[in-house]
């Protein structure tokens, strides 16, 4: 079981493990060693002597198997374990290799019941779950593969050693094709993988089949409106369209409608995949219309992919990819537009608005930093 977990996520000598122990900073990085390392202070508060400790990570040979298990846990961890446990976001990588992250989740037990245990014995059934567990001993702490204790289990000790921080946020190792789709067929593929499990994917590829027409001879021109809630976006759109003569379009389409409640609720690879081909119907739509007339959009790829990069990487600015980076260039085969404009209003105007609308105050405040986020990399994208 041990050789097989290590050879199913990698090598875990050349893994670097992260954990997302405050998201008011960078995470915790540290690899393992056969050799005891002393920890550092930072992940001495993580590794403490309070409580028992866990992490639980998904692989799979099937992307889709692996988005929902994913999925699956953190909604299981979020009602089961009581208010003692505290869980994280963690993952582990290979450096510099691009999809090599797997996720899961960092469990810091408090409590004197065995319920995470149990909780995880019955995750560990899964062929796709792997658990280990930590502990200290003095300034030393090691993980080791875990296994219920009714169950005989070969163990190997590895000490966890304090590495520096990874240049990147691991995440953007994986966002290509992943969390942003930079072709079509990548996000079509991925609806085609789930046509036994969502038969909604059958539809929404057949709409995709039966509108896929991006390409245009030169036309009118296509001016897309793009900013966060409340930055005035409808207002300006409606004036374009009425003092241009213009045609105004939306995305995600409005033939997408009937199917967005049912891909919101799944795994964000899924979700984006969805939401991607919603791009490509949009530029389908305006390929046509720009031979009749000027062509106003609301909202196209940027908002999409600064919604994915922001959620990917914990919706810190400091996590996001530099100007520049790869994950920022335009799908070659999407229709691209003539102008761009980006809304901003101030944070405090933009709260006023949402209030104004009943938006929910603490919500909004709560997520502010999100959209900041957010807005920064519409202002790269644009």
């Amino acid at each position: 079981m041990l050789k097989r977990a290590m050879f199913r996520c990698g090598q875990l000598s050349l893994r670097v493990f992260a954990v997302e122990f405050d998201l008011r900073t960078q995470p915790l990085y540290f690899t393992l060693s056969s050799n005891p390392q002393e920890l550092h202070h930072a992940h001495q508060q993580l590794f403490g002597d309070d409580g028992k400790l866990f992490s639980l990570h998904v692989h799979s040979d099937s992307r889709i198997e692996k988005a929902q298990t994913h999925a699956e846990i953190k909604h299981k961890l979020s009602v089961t374990l009581s208010r003692d446990c505290d869980v994280f976001e963690a993952s582990s990588f290979i450096p510099d290799v691009k999809n090599s992250v797997v996720k899961g989740y960092f469990i810091r037990d408090k409590s004197t019941t065995t319920l995470s245990e149990d909780i995880l014995k019955t995750l560990q059934q899964s062929k796709s779950v792997y658990v280990f567990s930590y502990k200290r001993e003095g300034q030393y702490c090691w993980q080791e593969l875990w296994s219920p204790v009714d169950e005989i289990q070969e163990s190997v000790r590895q000490y966890i050693t304090p590495a520096a921080a990874a240049e990147h946020h691991p995440s953007t190792l994986n966002i290509r094709n992943s969390d942003v789709f930079y072709c079509m067929d990548e996000a079509y593929k991925v609806l085609q993988e789930c046509n036994d499990i969502i038969p909604e994917s059958k539809e929404v590829l057949k709409l995709v089949d039966e509108q896929l027409e991006t390409s245009r001879a030169d036309g009118f021109p296509v001016i897309v409106i793009e900013g966060l809630d409340a930055t005035g976006k409808t207002t300006l759109t409606e004036a374009l369209r009425e003092s241009l003569n213009a045609t105004l379009l939306k995305s995600p389409p409005q033939c997408l409608a009937p199917f967005r409640q049912r891909f919101d609720s799944e795994p964000p690879l899924i979700r984006r995949a969805f939401y991607a081909l919603g791009n490509y119907i949009t530029a389908a739509h305006i390929g046509k219309e720009s031979l009749r007339a000027p062509v106003i959009v609301d909202r196209y790829w940027h908002s999409t992919a600064a919604y994915a990069i922001a959620t990917a990487v914990g919706g810190r600015v400091e996590n996001l990819p530099k100007p520049g980076s790869e994950l920022y260039r335009w799908p070659e085969d999407l229709l691209q537009p003539n102008l761009v404009l980006l809304l901003t209003v101030s944070p405090e105007e933009r709260l006023r608005r949402l209030r104004d609308r009943g938006q929910d105050k603490t919500v909004e405040e709560v997520s502010l930093h999100f959209k900041q986020t957010v807005h920064l990399q519409m202002k790269i994208l644009s």
